[in-house]
């Protein structure tokens, strides 16, 4: 069996650091994901979906994301069952992050001293001069 989730997408809130009782780091963010696939008036829908991650990602995320950062999670579904108040039941699906890629160069209020394991960005290949449009993408 398998299963696995890749998402590209920008974070809709700042991430939420937490630490276990045992002081293990773990960070939930929601990332928003446009669909392929266009409603009946034209518009693109959007999925959004909750991620958490752990442990020394979890820290990365939460010194180096905010709200509109753009990531590329690599991660597991998971859906989580849960009883509401009023004794109905429900169920959620969430992404349970492997890795956490940040797809955009770091930003100029994050302090230089924090070192990322993250691949550093190439501006090198700096593609904003080409003229493309999202209808003319593959993906």
């Amino acid at each position: 069996m398998m299963n696995r989730i890749v998402v590209v997408g920008r974070l809709t809130r700042d991430p939420e650091l937490r630490r276990t009782a045992s002081d293990v780091a773990v960070c939930s963010f929601c990332v928003a994901v446009d669909d392929r696939e266009k409603d009946a008036n034209g518009n693109r829908t959007t999925s959004f979906i909750d991620v958490t991650v752990w442990r020394e990602a979890a820290d990365n995320v939460a010194k180096f994301c905010r709200k509109g950062s753009l990531v590329g999670v690599d991660g597991r579904l998971r859906q989580r069952r849960f009883e509401r108040k009023d004794g109905t039941k429900g169920s959620t699906f969430e992404i349970v992050a492997d890795s956490v890629q940040f797809l955009e160069p770091k930003s100029k209020d994050t302090p230089s001293e924090i070192v990322s394991d993250e691949p550093a960005f190439d501006d090198s290949k700096n593609l904003d001069s080409i003229d493309v449009t999202d209808d003319d993408l593959p993906f």
